[in-house]
């Protein structure tokens, strides 16, 4: 199905996606996302080629994932998405996951639009089809995750940017951080592969900078009485690069 407001479209939970506990992972439902707003958008006449020719691209800024039931792998998934708000440069979609008619997991993404310069650039006016109505100043804040200073127990690893975790627009794909953020919380905890998939979950991303090919990174990890908070840093000058948090109900 799709309209002008909305779009959806069924997933099938692969058996690669999912952990060894057999659960979908938090960049599954990241990935399905990006899915979605992929063909909603060309659904609307707006696909890669389109953005070529125009100089145009959307680059994920921060993401909200809030997982309220675990999803095994083989089931189908079905996915809606909508634009809900938007500013002069970016947007906020929501995209809402559900399994025989239960809602599973929710997804929250600002995305900014970027020019050929790689700089934010206003919204066109063809776009309005996308957009909820009324005026494009709408009471909505680009998302942020605001850390404390790490401690000294905090968990340190050094990754490096692989050649499978870039996309087709030569970028980490916004998914893959939601992996290093699972790949650290397990680095800093005995049980910190079971957190990471914990029921329900919240994980709120904010991408900072992005990550260039075969880059080296650090990321600084700890846990406090309400959750985990994460950065990743380059390696050879400290900048953040993703500042993440996830939250588990106890």
């Amino acid at each position: 199905m799709t309209e002008a407001a909305g779009f959806e479209a069924v997933f099938r939970v692969r058996f690669d996606e999912a952990a060894p506990d057999g659960r979908l992972r938090t960049s599954g439902l990241l990935r399905y996302t990006q899915d979605l707003a992929s063909q909603h958008s060309e659904a609307l006449g707006y696909d890669r080629a389109w953005y070529a020719a125009h100089g145009l691209t959307w680059l994920v800024r921060a993401a909200e994932i809030e997982v309220v039931r675990a999803v095994p792998y083989g089931v189908h998934l079905l996915g809606t998405t909508r634009v809900v708000g938007f500013r002069r440069v970016w947007s906020r979609r929501e995209s809402t996951f559900s399994l025989d008619g239960d809602e599973v997991a929710v997804v929250r993404i600002d995305w900014v639009l970027l020019d050929r310069r790689g700089a934010p650039t206003r919204i066109p006016p063809e776009f309005e089809t996308f957009f909820p109505a009324g005026e494009p100043n709408a009471p909505i804040q680009l998302g942020r995750v605001a850390l404390d200073p790490a401690p000294e127990s905090a968990r340190r690893r050094t990754i490096e940017v692989r050649p499978q975790e870039l996309d087709p627009l030569d970028h980490v794909n916004n998914a893959v951080y939601a992996d290093w953020f699972d790949e650290a919380v397990a680095a800093a905890d005995p049980e910190g592969s079971a957190v990471a998939r914990s029921v329900p979950r919240r994980v709120r991303l904010e991408y900072a900078l992005a990550a260039e090919p075969a880059e080296r990174l650090d990321t600084v990890t700890w846990h406090d009485e309400a959750g985990w908070s994460c950065r990743a840093i380059r390696s050879a000058d400290g900048t953040d690069l993703l500042r993440a948090r996830l939250e588990v109900a106890s």
